[in-house]
Protein backbone atom coordinates (compact mmCIF):
# COMPACT_ATOMS: atom_id res chain seq x y z
CA UNK A 1 0.00 0.00 0.00
CA UNK A 2 1.52 3.27 -0.44
CA UNK A 3 1.95 5.20 2.78
CA UNK A 4 3.33 8.52 3.97
CA UNK A 5 6.88 8.96 5.95
CA UNK A 6 7.10 11.87 8.00
CA UNK A 7 10.54 13.63 7.57
CA UNK A 8 11.16 17.56 9.76
CA UNK A 9 11.29 20.45 7.96
CA UNK A 10 14.28 22.33 9.82
CA UNK A 11 13.85 26.04 11.05
CA UNK A 12 14.85 28.97 9.39
CA UNK A 13 15.04 32.39 10.22
CA UNK A 14 15.54 34.01 6.86
CA UNK A 15 12.16 32.80 5.20
CA UNK A 16 9.96 35.57 4.32
CA UNK A 17 6.89 36.10 6.38
CA UNK A 18 5.56 35.33 9.90
CA UNK A 19 6.99 33.44 12.79
CA UNK A 20 5.22 30.39 11.77
CA UNK A 21 7.05 30.22 7.99
CA UNK A 22 10.01 30.03 9.64
CA UNK A 23 9.83 27.29 12.70
CA UNK A 24 10.76 23.75 11.85
CA UNK A 25 7.92 21.68 11.45
CA UNK A 26 7.19 18.06 10.70
CA UNK A 27 5.80 17.44 7.02
CA UNK A 28 4.48 14.25 5.05
CA UNK A 29 6.31 13.35 1.93
CA UNK A 30 4.52 10.15 -0.09
CA UNK A 31 5.49 7.17 -1.22
CA UNK A 32 4.00 5.19 -3.61
CA UNK A 33 3.66 1.19 -4.12
CA UNK A 34 5.95 -0.22 -6.30
CA UNK A 35 4.75 -0.80 -9.12
CA UNK A 36 7.11 -3.31 -11.18
CA UNK A 37 4.89 -6.63 -10.78
CA UNK A 38 1.44 -4.42 -10.09
CA UNK A 39 -1.95 -5.88 -11.71
CA UNK A 40 -4.36 -2.40 -12.37
CA UNK A 41 -7.79 -3.68 -13.09
CA UNK A 42 -10.03 -1.06 -14.95
CA UNK A 43 -13.13 -0.98 -15.87
CA UNK A 44 -14.53 -2.69 -19.30
CA UNK A 45 -15.21 0.72 -20.49
CA UNK A 46 -11.64 1.74 -19.65
CA UNK A 47 -10.58 -1.07 -21.27
CA UNK A 48 -12.21 0.26 -24.28
CA UNK A 49 -11.08 3.43 -23.75
CA UNK A 50 -7.51 2.01 -24.43
CA UNK A 51 -8.19 -0.22 -27.22
CA UNK A 52 -9.45 2.98 -29.08
CA UNK A 53 -6.86 4.85 -28.17
CA UNK A 54 -4.23 1.76 -29.26
CA UNK A 55 -6.18 1.36 -32.70
CA UNK A 56 -6.26 5.13 -33.36
CA UNK A 57 -2.27 5.22 -33.12
CA UNK A 58 -1.79 2.26 -34.58
CA UNK A 59 -4.12 3.47 -37.72
CA UNK A 60 -1.52 6.41 -37.94
CA UNK A 61 1.22 4.52 -37.99
CA UNK A 62 0.21 1.65 -40.31
CA UNK A 63 -1.77 3.71 -42.51
CA UNK A 64 -1.04 7.45 -42.53
CA UNK A 65 -2.40 10.10 -44.31
CA UNK A 66 -0.67 10.98 -47.41
CA UNK A 67 2.24 13.17 -47.06
CA UNK A 68 5.53 13.80 -49.46
CA UNK A 69 7.91 12.58 -46.61
CA UNK A 70 7.97 10.44 -43.27
CA UNK A 71 10.29 12.01 -41.91
CA UNK A 72 8.63 15.46 -41.96
CA UNK A 73 5.70 14.56 -40.31
CA UNK A 74 7.50 13.12 -37.67
CA UNK A 75 9.76 16.12 -36.93
CA UNK A 76 6.82 18.47 -37.15
CA UNK A 77 4.75 16.54 -34.75
CA UNK A 78 8.15 16.35 -32.52
CA UNK A 79 8.34 20.23 -32.52
CA UNK A 80 4.78 20.50 -31.86
CA UNK A 81 5.10 18.14 -28.73
CA UNK A 82 8.03 19.81 -27.14
CA UNK A 83 6.91 22.81 -27.39
CA UNK A 84 3.34 21.80 -25.76
CA UNK A 85 5.54 19.74 -23.18
CA UNK A 86 7.09 23.09 -22.12
CA UNK A 87 4.43 25.19 -22.09
CA UNK A 88 2.51 22.86 -19.44
CA UNK A 89 6.04 23.79 -17.67
CA UNK A 90 5.41 27.59 -18.12
CA UNK A 91 8.12 27.76 -20.97
CA UNK A 92 5.82 29.38 -23.98
CA UNK A 93 7.43 29.92 -27.04
CA UNK A 94 5.59 30.09 -30.80
CA UNK A 95 6.40 27.49 -33.17
CA UNK A 96 7.97 30.91 -35.79
CA UNK A 97 10.06 31.89 -32.50
CA UNK A 98 11.35 27.93 -31.99
CA UNK A 99 12.08 27.59 -35.49
CA UNK A 100 14.31 30.64 -36.08
CA UNK A 101 16.45 29.93 -33.00
CA UNK A 102 16.78 26.07 -34.94
CA UNK A 103 17.73 28.78 -38.10
CA UNK A 104 19.88 30.43 -36.39
CA UNK A 105 21.85 27.57 -34.76
CA UNK A 106 22.05 29.45 -31.65
CA UNK A 107 19.73 29.71 -28.88
CA UNK A 108 22.11 31.27 -26.23
CA UNK A 109 20.24 35.09 -26.32
CA UNK A 110 17.03 33.77 -25.96
CA UNK A 111 16.60 31.37 -22.65
CA UNK A 112 13.31 29.92 -23.26
CA UNK A 113 13.97 28.77 -26.99
CA UNK A 114 17.20 27.18 -25.46
CA UNK A 115 15.21 25.16 -23.09
CA UNK A 116 12.34 24.15 -25.66
CA UNK A 117 15.33 23.18 -27.90
CA UNK A 118 16.38 20.89 -25.28
CA UNK A 119 12.91 18.93 -25.03
CA UNK A 120 13.25 18.76 -28.48
CA UNK A 121 16.85 16.97 -28.37
CA UNK A 122 15.02 14.92 -25.66
CA UNK A 123 11.92 13.65 -27.12
CA UNK A 124 14.30 12.45 -30.38
CA UNK A 125 16.65 10.73 -27.51
CA UNK A 126 13.61 8.97 -26.35
CA UNK A 127 12.10 8.10 -29.72
CA UNK A 128 15.90 6.52 -30.45
CA UNK A 129 15.69 5.01 -26.67
CA UNK A 130 12.47 3.21 -27.36
CA UNK A 131 13.44 2.15 -30.94
CA UNK A 132 16.52 0.18 -29.09
CA UNK A 133 16.23 -3.54 -28.54
CA UNK A 134 17.62 -3.40 -24.99
CA UNK A 135 15.89 -2.67 -21.71
CA UNK A 136 15.15 0.41 -19.92
CA UNK A 137 17.35 1.45 -17.12
CA UNK A 138 17.37 4.60 -14.62
CA UNK A 139 20.54 5.93 -16.45
CA UNK A 140 18.66 5.88 -19.87
CA UNK A 141 16.41 8.52 -17.67
CA UNK A 142 18.80 10.54 -16.78
CA UNK A 143 20.57 10.58 -19.82
CA UNK A 144 17.45 12.26 -21.18
CA UNK A 145 17.61 14.49 -18.39
CA UNK A 146 20.76 15.57 -19.34
CA UNK A 147 19.98 16.26 -22.64
CA UNK A 148 17.45 18.24 -22.14
CA UNK A 149 19.06 20.50 -19.03
CA UNK A 150 22.48 20.56 -20.37
CA UNK A 151 22.11 24.12 -22.15
CA UNK A 152 20.05 25.89 -20.01
CA UNK A 153 20.63 28.31 -17.22
CA UNK A 154 21.42 25.16 -14.24
CA UNK A 155 23.30 22.74 -16.42
CA UNK A 156 24.50 21.68 -13.18
CA UNK A 157 21.67 19.21 -12.38
CA UNK A 158 21.40 18.00 -15.26
CA UNK A 159 21.38 14.11 -15.60
CA UNK A 160 21.46 14.38 -11.16
CA UNK A 161 18.88 12.96 -9.03
CA UNK A 162 17.80 15.33 -6.38
CA UNK A 163 19.18 14.91 -2.82
CA UNK A 164 16.62 16.89 -1.28
CA UNK A 165 13.42 17.08 -0.81
CA UNK A 166 10.96 18.96 -3.46
CA UNK A 167 7.30 19.68 -3.68
CA UNK A 168 4.60 20.87 -5.46
CA UNK A 169 2.35 23.89 -4.80
CA UNK A 170 2.52 26.20 -1.77
CA UNK A 171 5.52 28.46 -1.34
CA UNK A 172 9.34 28.44 -2.97
CA UNK A 173 10.78 28.04 0.80
CA UNK A 174 9.30 24.92 2.26
CA UNK A 175 6.86 22.28 2.04
CA UNK A 176 3.97 23.22 4.63
CA UNK A 177 1.67 24.57 1.96
CA UNK A 178 2.54 21.70 -0.06
CA UNK A 179 -0.30 20.47 -2.60
CA UNK A 180 1.90 17.26 -3.20
CA UNK A 181 4.72 16.16 -1.37
CA UNK A 182 6.98 13.49 -3.08
CA UNK A 183 9.26 10.52 -1.76
CA UNK A 184 11.86 11.28 -0.03
CA UNK A 185 15.27 11.48 -2.05
CA UNK A 186 16.50 8.20 -0.17
CA UNK A 187 13.46 6.49 -1.85
CA UNK A 188 13.84 7.68 -5.21
CA UNK A 189 16.48 5.41 -6.77
CA UNK A 190 15.20 2.35 -5.95
CA UNK A 191 11.54 3.75 -7.15
CA UNK A 192 12.95 4.71 -10.57
CA UNK A 193 14.53 1.40 -10.53
CA UNK A 194 11.27 -0.54 -10.13
CA UNK A 195 9.54 2.30 -12.75
CA UNK A 196 11.75 0.97 -15.56
CA UNK A 197 10.98 -2.84 -14.59
CA UNK A 198 7.57 -2.39 -14.69
CA UNK A 199 8.22 -0.41 -18.98
CA UNK A 200 10.10 -3.07 -19.58
CA UNK A 201 7.35 -5.59 -19.46
CA UNK A 202 5.20 -6.57 -22.35
CA UNK A 203 2.19 -8.22 -21.03
CA UNK A 204 0.37 -4.73 -20.20
CA UNK A 205 -1.36 -2.92 -22.72
CA UNK A 206 1.02 -0.37 -24.47
CA UNK A 207 -1.34 3.14 -23.86
CA UNK A 208 -2.06 1.83 -20.47
CA UNK A 209 1.90 1.35 -19.70
CA UNK A 210 2.64 4.42 -20.72
CA UNK A 211 -0.39 6.11 -18.83
CA UNK A 212 1.05 4.24 -15.46
CA UNK A 213 4.83 5.07 -16.18
CA UNK A 214 3.82 8.25 -16.65
CA UNK A 215 1.88 9.00 -13.69
CA UNK A 216 4.48 7.15 -11.37
CA UNK A 217 7.55 8.99 -12.73
CA UNK A 218 5.54 12.45 -11.62
CA UNK A 219 4.81 10.89 -9.10
CA UNK A 220 8.34 10.41 -7.99
CA UNK A 221 9.86 13.66 -9.61
CA UNK A 222 13.10 12.28 -9.10
CA UNK A 223 14.73 15.51 -10.27
CA UNK A 224 15.28 19.06 -9.02
CA UNK A 225 13.92 20.37 -12.01
CA UNK A 226 12.65 18.87 -15.82
CA UNK A 227 10.19 16.39 -14.24
CA UNK A 228 7.38 17.09 -16.25
CA UNK A 229 9.34 17.12 -19.30
CA UNK A 230 10.99 14.01 -18.90
CA UNK A 231 8.10 12.13 -17.44
CA UNK A 232 6.31 13.13 -20.79
CA UNK A 233 9.48 12.19 -22.64
CA UNK A 234 8.62 8.78 -21.34
CA UNK A 235 5.60 8.55 -22.89
CA UNK A 236 6.84 8.18 -26.35
CA UNK A 237 9.67 5.70 -25.18
CA UNK A 238 7.28 3.19 -24.34
CA UNK A 239 5.11 3.92 -26.78
CA UNK A 240 8.28 3.17 -29.52
CA UNK A 241 9.25 0.59 -27.33
CA UNK A 242 6.37 -1.65 -27.71
CA UNK A 243 5.92 -1.23 -31.59
CA UNK A 244 2.44 0.55 -31.15
CA UNK A 245 4.36 3.75 -32.66
CA UNK A 246 7.17 2.89 -35.14
CA UNK A 247 6.97 6.28 -37.07
CA UNK A 248 4.93 8.87 -35.26
CA UNK A 249 4.13 9.01 -31.28
CA UNK A 250 0.70 11.03 -31.44
CA UNK A 251 1.43 14.61 -29.64
CA UNK A 252 -0.13 13.35 -26.42
CA UNK A 253 1.10 16.80 -24.86
CA UNK A 254 -0.73 18.98 -27.14
CA UNK A 255 -3.88 17.47 -26.15
CA UNK A 256 -2.60 17.63 -22.04
CA UNK A 257 -1.09 21.33 -21.89
CA UNK A 258 -5.37 22.16 -23.58
CA UNK A 259 -6.98 21.41 -20.04
CA UNK A 260 -3.91 21.03 -17.72
CA UNK A 261 -7.01 20.89 -15.12
CA UNK A 262 -7.88 17.74 -16.22
CA UNK A 263 -4.40 16.52 -16.82
CA UNK A 264 -3.21 17.53 -12.86
CA UNK A 265 -6.50 15.57 -11.75
CA UNK A 266 -6.02 12.64 -13.43
CA UNK A 267 -2.67 12.40 -12.09
CA UNK A 268 -4.15 13.14 -8.34
CA UNK A 269 -6.45 10.05 -9.26
CA UNK A 270 -3.51 8.01 -9.65
CA UNK A 271 -1.99 9.09 -6.43
CA UNK A 272 -5.34 8.64 -4.65
CA UNK A 273 -5.79 4.76 -5.97
CA UNK A 274 -8.07 5.50 -9.01
CA UNK A 275 -5.68 4.90 -11.47
CA UNK A 276 -8.64 4.05 -13.55
CA UNK A 277 -9.80 7.33 -13.71
CA UNK A 278 -6.24 8.55 -14.30
CA UNK A 279 -5.92 5.75 -17.15
CA UNK A 280 -8.97 6.85 -19.16
CA UNK A 281 -7.94 10.34 -19.26
CA UNK A 282 -4.98 9.24 -20.47
CA UNK A 283 -6.21 7.12 -23.16
CA UNK A 284 -8.16 9.79 -24.21
CA UNK A 285 -5.58 11.66 -24.70
CA UNK A 286 -3.86 9.59 -26.76
CA UNK A 287 -6.85 8.78 -29.44
CA UNK A 288 -7.56 12.79 -29.86
CA UNK A 289 -3.94 13.27 -30.38
CA UNK A 290 -3.49 10.61 -32.92
CA UNK A 291 -6.61 11.88 -34.47
CA UNK A 292 -5.11 15.66 -34.41
CA UNK A 293 -1.96 14.00 -35.97
CA UNK A 294 -3.59 12.41 -38.85
CA UNK A 295 -5.43 15.40 -39.54
CA UNK A 296 -2.00 17.78 -39.54
CA UNK A 297 -0.76 15.51 -42.13
CA UNK A 298 -3.54 15.88 -44.05
CA UNK A 299 -3.46 19.44 -44.13
CA UNK A 300 0.24 19.74 -44.64
CA UNK A 301 -0.19 17.48 -47.89
CA UNK A 302 -2.89 20.29 -48.86
CA UNK A 303 -0.55 22.95 -48.25
CA UNK A 304 2.11 21.60 -50.08
CA UNK A 305 -0.11 20.89 -52.79
CA UNK A 306 -0.57 24.53 -52.89
CA UNK A 307 2.46 25.43 -52.46
CA UNK A 308 3.21 23.62 -56.14
CA UNK A 309 0.48 25.32 -58.24
CA UNK A 310 1.22 28.62 -57.33
CA UNK A 311 4.94 27.80 -58.32
CA UNK A 312 4.02 26.18 -61.74
CA UNK A 313 4.59 22.91 -60.62
CA UNK A 314 7.54 22.23 -60.11
CA UNK A 315 9.58 19.15 -61.86
CA UNK A 316 9.46 16.03 -59.59
CA UNK A 317 13.56 15.90 -59.02
CA UNK A 318 14.23 19.45 -59.14
CA UNK A 319 15.30 21.71 -56.10
CA UNK A 320 12.17 23.37 -56.07
CA UNK A 321 10.39 20.36 -54.86
CA UNK A 322 12.63 18.75 -52.76
CA UNK A 323 12.56 22.22 -50.72
CA UNK A 324 8.71 21.89 -50.81
CA UNK A 325 8.94 18.47 -49.53
CA UNK A 326 11.24 19.61 -46.48
CA UNK A 327 9.25 23.25 -45.76
CA UNK A 328 6.84 21.36 -43.45
CA UNK A 329 9.96 20.60 -41.06
CA UNK A 330 11.82 23.29 -41.81
CA UNK A 331 9.85 26.32 -42.31
CA UNK A 332 12.74 28.66 -41.79
CA UNK A 333 15.44 27.89 -44.10
CA UNK A 334 18.99 29.64 -45.27
CA UNK A 335 20.98 28.90 -48.36
CA UNK A 336 23.04 27.07 -45.93
CA UNK A 337 20.49 24.97 -44.24
CA UNK A 338 19.12 24.31 -47.70
CA UNK A 339 22.61 22.58 -48.66
CA UNK A 340 22.37 20.92 -45.46
CA UNK A 341 19.02 19.23 -45.77
CA UNK A 342 18.84 18.90 -49.38
CA UNK A 343 22.37 17.75 -50.15
CA UNK A 344 22.48 20.39 -53.34
CA UNK A 345 24.94 23.08 -54.33
CA UNK A 346 24.82 26.14 -53.28
CA UNK A 347 23.74 27.46 -57.14
CA UNK A 348 20.77 24.83 -56.96
CA UNK A 349 19.52 25.92 -53.49
CA UNK A 350 19.24 29.60 -54.21
CA UNK A 351 17.50 28.82 -57.62
CA UNK A 352 14.99 27.13 -55.51
CA UNK A 353 14.47 29.97 -52.95
CA UNK A 354 14.40 32.20 -55.50
CA UNK A 355 11.39 30.42 -57.55
CA UNK A 356 9.57 29.55 -54.70
CA UNK A 357 9.87 33.54 -53.10
CA UNK A 358 8.77 34.80 -56.41
CA UNK A 359 5.40 32.64 -56.20
CA UNK A 360 4.84 33.76 -52.43
CA UNK A 361 5.99 30.46 -51.16
CA UNK A 362 8.33 31.95 -49.15
CA UNK A 363 8.99 35.27 -47.62
CA UNK A 364 12.48 36.78 -46.68
CA UNK A 365 13.17 37.35 -43.18
CA UNK A 366 16.41 38.51 -41.54
CA UNK A 367 17.83 36.58 -38.77
CA UNK A 368 20.66 37.76 -35.78
CA UNK A 369 23.42 38.35 -37.19
CA UNK A 370 21.70 39.91 -40.30
CA UNK A 371 21.84 36.50 -42.40
CA UNK A 372 19.63 36.70 -44.68
CA UNK A 373 16.53 33.43 -44.61
CA UNK A 374 13.49 33.22 -45.75
CA UNK A 375 10.63 31.44 -44.01
CA UNK A 376 6.60 29.59 -44.86
CA UNK A 377 4.40 31.69 -43.29
CA UNK A 378 1.72 29.61 -44.07
CA UNK A 379 3.09 26.88 -42.24
CA UNK A 380 3.00 29.01 -38.97
CA UNK A 381 -0.51 29.81 -39.71
CA UNK A 382 -1.30 26.15 -40.28
CA UNK A 383 -0.18 24.92 -36.80
CA UNK A 384 -1.59 27.74 -35.01
CA UNK A 385 -4.54 26.92 -36.26
CA UNK A 386 -4.13 23.61 -34.95
CA UNK A 387 -3.34 24.26 -31.31
CA UNK A 388 -6.00 26.81 -31.13
CA UNK A 389 -8.52 24.30 -32.17
CA UNK A 390 -7.45 22.15 -29.48
CA UNK A 391 -7.25 24.43 -27.04
CA UNK A 392 -10.72 25.49 -27.47
CA UNK A 393 -13.66 23.47 -26.38
CA UNK A 394 -16.56 22.72 -28.90
CA UNK A 395 -18.94 25.06 -28.58
CA UNK A 396 -16.89 27.62 -27.19
CA UNK A 397 -15.81 30.90 -29.02
CA UNK A 398 -12.40 31.24 -26.65
CA UNK A 399 -9.98 28.70 -26.32
CA UNK A 400 -9.68 27.84 -22.47
CA UNK A 401 -5.55 28.47 -22.15
CA UNK A 402 -3.28 30.64 -23.65
CA UNK A 403 -3.14 29.79 -27.61
CA UNK A 404 -1.93 31.84 -31.16
CA UNK A 405 -4.73 34.56 -31.59
CA UNK A 406 -6.66 34.29 -34.69
CA UNK A 407 -5.87 35.80 -38.05
CA UNK A 408 -7.76 38.02 -39.32
CA UNK A 409 -9.96 37.27 -42.68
Amino acid sequence: MPRFVTRIWPADPNVPGGRAERRGFAYRAYVPDRIAEQVIAVPSAVAAAVSRAERAVDALNRNPPRVASLEVLARRLLRSESIASSRIEGLVLSQRRLARAEAEGDATRDETAASVLGNVAAMEQAVELGAAAKALRTRDLLGLHRTLLLATTTPGIAGVLRDGQNWIGGNAFNPGRADFVPPPPDRVKGLLDDLCAYANRIDVPAVMQAAVAHAQFETIHPFADGNGRVGRALIHVVLRRRGLAPHYVPPVSLVLAADARTYVAGLTAFREGRAAEWVATFAGAVEQAAAKAGELATRLDALQQAWRERAGHPRRHSSAEALIVQLPAHPIVTVATGQRILGRSKQAVNEAIRTLADHGVLRPVTLARRNRAWEAGELFHLVDDVERELATPDGSAEPRRPAPRRRAP
